[in-house]
């Protein structure tokens, strides 16, 4: 496994001992939680801005957050997403979701 290293500020040093001594892990374990979630939340945040600004379909939204066509519907329910969307771009969409 690869190492990285990253400089902290003292306050954000103090922040990951006490969601480590929280989660009764090490430093390690919970960086690496951290990163995955954090990682899921940015792609989902790019998803969403990229699909709401219209530049992409629902199927490379889906794509760019990682998720299924039917998880990305979901979170494009429960943020009330809306986009100006072409014909052309649903039917791909279409076309993508009966494929898998």
């Amino acid at each position: 496994m690869p190492t990285i290293s990253a400089r902290l500020s003292d306050e954000e040093q103090a922040e990951l001992d006490a969601v480590a001594e929280l989660l009764a892990e090490d430093r390690s374990t919970t960086i690496r939680k951290a990163l995955d979630e954090g990682l899921e939340t940015l792609r989902i945040r790019v998803a969403v801005e990229r699909y709401q600004s219209g530049d992409v379909s629902a199927a490379e939204a889906a794509q760019l957050a990682d998720l299924s066509i039917a998880e990305w519907l979901d979170v494009a329910r429960e943020r009330n997403l809306t986009t100006q969307l072409a014909l052309s771009d649903l039917e791909l969409d279409a076309d993508t979701a009966t494929e898998l």
